[in-house]
C-alpha cells in the first residue's frame, strides 16, 4: 500500500506559498522589495504548476496600434501558438492577442489595492487584438474574435475585518467593468471568483485557498478559447 496522501501534497503546497508570503511580508523593510519577493513567490508557483502552454512573467503589454499597458505584475499568456514576445533590457513586452490573464500581486486586500488592479486590468483590456483567418486541410476557418483576458489580485492578508466580508465584495463590484475582476486569492484567508454569465462572486474562506485558487484558475483557462492567430505583420508595419 502507498504512503503517499493526495490530501497532504496539496495541503503542503498553500503551506508553502503562505509561508514564503508571510516570510516577505514580515522579513523585508522595504515596501518595493517586499512587493518584488511577493509577486516571484506567485510567479514561481505558476511556473511550476500551470500547463506548459501558458507561460507567467511580469510585463508590459503592447497592440499592434503601438499602444502599451501599464506594467502588469503576473501576466499568464501563450507560448504555443504565440511566436512574439520582446525582451529589452530585461523588460519583457508581450503582444495583446497572447494574453489569457493578468494579476496585480500585492501584500493586503483593500479597496484602495483592489482599486488600482482594477485600473491595471483595465489598461489590457482595452488594447487591439488582431485575428487572422485559419488555414486547414479543408480550407479556412474564419477569424477568432479576441478572447476574454481573465483578471484578479493577488494578496497575502486582508485589511478587513471579517477578511472576506461585505466590504471585499462592495470593492470588488465599484468602479468602472472594464476592470471588473474575475477571481483573486488571498492566501491567509481565502479566494474569490466570479463564475462566467455571473453577477455574484463566490467566496471560499478558509481551507488551503493558494492550492484551491491555483486549480480554479487552471479550471478557468481550460475553459478559455485559444488565442487568436497574431497577425505579424501588423507589427511589421511599424518597421516602416
Amino acid at each position: 500500500m502507498s504512503n503517499w496522501s493526495l490530501k497532504q501534497l496539496l495541503s503542503g503546497l498553500h503551506d508553502d506559498i503562505q509561508q514564503r508570503l508571510k516570510t516577505a511580508r514580515k522579513s523585508f523593510g522595504h515596501p518595493g522589495t517586499k512587493g518584488d519577493a511577493s509577486e516571484k513567490v506567485w510567479l514561481d508557483l505558476f511556473k511550476k504548476y500551470l500547463p506548459n502552454r501558458y507561460q507567467a512573467m511580469s510585463a508590459h503589454i503592447v497592440d499592434s496600434k503601438g499602444e502599451f499597458s501599464d506594467q502588469i505584475d503576473v501576466v499568464i499568456f501563450d507560448r504555443q501558438y504565440s511566436p512574439f514576445i520582446f525582451h529589452y533590457e530585461n523588460q519583457v513586452i508581450i503582444p495583446a492577442e497572447s494574453v489569457y490573464a493578468i494579476f496585480e500581486a500585492k501584500q493586503t486586500i483593500n479597496s484602495e489595492n483592489i482599486k488600482y488592479a482594477k485600473e491595471k486590468i483595465a489598461s489590457v483590456r482595452k488594447l487591439y487584438c488582431t485575428s487572422l483567418p485559419i488555414p486547414h486541410a479543408g480550407g479556412t476557418y474564419p477569424p477568432k474574435p479576441p478572447i476574454y483576458k481573465l483578471g484578479g489580485i493577488l494578496t497575502f492578508e486582508s485589511d478587513w475585518s471579517p477578511p472576506l466580508g461585505v466590504s471585499l465584495t462592495k470593492s470588488l463590484i465599484n468602479g468602472d467593468q472594464e476592470g471588473n475582476m474575475d477571481l483573486g486569492c488571498i492566501a491567509a484567508h481565502g479566494f474569490f471568483n466570479l463564475p462566467n454569465n455571473s453577477n455574484e462572486y463566490e467566496i471560499n474562506d478558509g481551507g488551503k485557498p493558494a492550492t484551491a485558487f491555483l486549480l480554479n484558475l487552471i479550471s478557468r483557462l481550460q475553459s478559455s478559447a485559444t488565442v487568436p492567430m497574431i497577425d505579424i505583420q501588423a507589427y511589421a508595419k511599424w518597421l516602416t
